[in-house]
C-alpha cells in the first residue's frame, strides 16, 4: 500500500484459507489517496521447485581456499561439503556442529589456510519449464491492474497511547509503515533521535557488537556520516569483510561489526584468521546493561539447503541464552534480513528463500527476550528492492535500534 506524494508506504497481510482463495489485508496508517498493488512473486509450482532445488545440493557455490606457505599461496577448492574422495582438511567446531572443508593441498598443513573466495558455479536443479516460472519476466507479476486509487479520510478515533519501545515487545505484521521516508512503528511509541548529541548521549559507555552479512556493515557507515565524534579505527588487514570498529574515546562509545562465519558468498578474498561462528562471538561478550549486540542472518545461507540455516539459528538461540544466563541486562536485536533484488539469480537468491528463513528466526527466537527489527517488513514498505537498502532506510532501522536501548 502506498501513497507516492507522502512518501508513504505500508505492506499489506496475506491470509490463506487453503482452497485456492486468499484474503490480503492492509492496516490504513494514513489519510489521503492511497493505492493498494499485490504482486505474485512466485506461483505455487514455482514456490514447489524452488524449494526442492535449495535442499537438492551444496555445489551452487564454489568456495576457494588459500594457503599460505612461506612466500608463495597454494589454492584448493573448499565448501560446506565436498563430493571428492581428496583428503581433507576438517574445519570443525565440534559442539555446534558447525564443519568447512578444503581439499588438503600438497606439503601444506591445514592450519595455513588463510583466505577464502567464492564464485557462483553454472549449476541448476530446476528444469527448462520450472526455470521460465522463475524467469524475471514471471516474477512480481501485477494481479491488481488499474486498481482505482482509494481516499482515505480522517478518523474521529482518539489515538491508542503506545508504550515506548522496549526490548521484548512482540511484533505484529505490519509492524509499521513508512510517512515522509520516516519509519513509524505499529507497536510502540518512538522518540526521533537523528542529532549528534541525541545519539552520543544515548551511545555514551555503550560496547555494542554487531555480527552479521554487509547490510549490517552498512550501520557502521551511516554512523561514521552521521555521528562526526565516532571515529573509525582501522584494522590491519584488507577488503570490505576486516572487523569494522568506530570509537570515540572521550565517551567511551565502542561499535564493531564482524561478518559471520561460513557460509560467506563474495568474489573479494576475506580472511579466515580471528574469525568465529556468531554463538562463539557471543560466548566471548562478558555482557552488561550497558552492551548490545545486533545479529542478521540470512542473504549468504539461501543458496543452501535449508538444515544449514536451521542449525546456525539455533546455535545462535542458545549462545543467547548463555548469555543471559550469565549477564540478563545484555541487550540482544535481531535484525530480519531485508529483501533484494528479483533480477538477479532466483533459484540461489530468491526472496522465497528469504522468506522462509525469516519465519524460521521468528520461530526459535519467539521465546527470547530480545528486540526484533524488522527490516524485511521495511524494505517492502519502503519499496527499496535491494540487497543494501539506501541510507534512509538504514538511518530509520538504526533510529529503532536507539529507541531499543535507550
Amino acid at each position: 500500500m502506498s501513497s507516492p506524494a507522502l512518501q508513504a508506504g505500508a505492506s499489506g497481510k496475506v491470509t490463506d484459507f487453503n482452497n485456492g482463495t486468499y484474503l490480503a489485508s492492509f492496516t490504513l496508517f494514513w489519510e489521503g489517496r492511497v493505492s493498494l498493488s499485490v504482486l505474485l512473486i512466485h506461483p505455487s509450482e514455482g514456490a514447489s521447485a524452488l524449494w526442492r532445488a535449495r535442499n537438492q545440493g551444496y555445489d551452487r557455490v564454489i568456495f576457494t581456499g588459500q594457503f599460505a606457505n612461506s612466500t608463495s599461496q597454494v589454492l584448493s577448492e573448499c565448501g560446506l561439503a565436498l563430493n571428492t574422495s581428496a583428503e581433507l582438511c576438517q574445519y570443525l567446531d565440534p559442539r555446534d556442529q558447525e564443519a568447512f572443508y578444503c581439499v588438503r593441498p600438497q606439503h601444506v598443513p591445514c592450519a595455513a589456510l588463510t583466505h577464502v573466495t567464492t564464485r557462483n558455479r553454472n549449476v541448476s536443479y530446476l528444469s527448462k519449464k520450472e526455470w521460465r516460472l522463475v524467469h524475471r519476466s514471471n516474477m512480481g507479476v501485477e494481479m491488481m491492474k488499474n486498481f482505482t486509487p482509494i481516499q482515505v479520510f480522517p478518523c474521529n478515533k482518539s489515538e491508542d497511547i503506545k508504550k515506548k519501545c522496549k526490548i521484548g515487545m512482540k511484533t505484529p505484521f505490519p509492524s509499521g509503515y513508512t510517512l515522509k521516508r520516516k519509519w513509524i512503528t505499529a507497536f510502540c511509541k518512538q522518540i526521533e533521535l537523528n542529532e549528534t548529541k541525541n545519539i552520543n548521549d544515548c551511545l555514551k559507555r555503550k560496547l555494542i557488537y554487531l555480527m552479521g552479512d554487509s547490510t549490517l556493515r552498512q550501520w557502521i557507515y551511516y554512523l561514521q556520516k552521521v555521528v562526526k565524534t565516532l571515529k573509525y579505527f582501522d584494522h590491519h588487514g584488507t577488503g570490505l569483510f576486516k572487523t569494522h570498529v568506530l570509537l570515540d574515546v572521550e565517551r567511551h562509545i565502542l561499535i564493531q561489526w564482524k561478518k559471520h562465519g561460513h557460509p560467506f558468498i563474495t568474489q573479494s578474498l576475506f580472511s579466515v584468521k580471528g574469525e568465529s561462528y556468531i554463538p562463539r562471538e557471543i560466548d566471548r561478550v562478558a555482557g552488561d546493561n550497558d552492551t548490545a549486540i545486533v545479529i542478521t542472518l540470512g542473504q549468504h545461507f539461501r543458496p543452501f539447503p535449508i538444515s544449514i540455516f536451521i542449525r546456525r539459528a539455533i546455535n545462535v538461540q542458545k549462545a543467547i541464552e548463555r548469555l543471559f544466563l550469565r549477564s540478563p541486562g545484555t541487550k540482544v536485536i535481531l535484525k530480519t534480513e531485508n529483501t533484494r533484488e528479483m533480477n538477479l539469480n532466483a533459484e540461489m537468491f530468491s526472496d522465497f528463500h528469504g522468506y522462509v528463513q525469516n519465519r524460521i528466526m521468528r520461530d526459535i527466537f519467539v521465546d527470547l527476550n530480545v528486540g526484533i527489527i524488522d527490516a524485511w517488513d521495511m524494505t517492502i514498505a519502503y519499496h527499496t528492492n535491494a540487497a543494501h537498502p539506501p541510507d534512509y532506510v538504514i538511518g530509520n532501522q538504526i533510529n529503532m535500534f536507539l529507541n531499543y536501548i535507550c
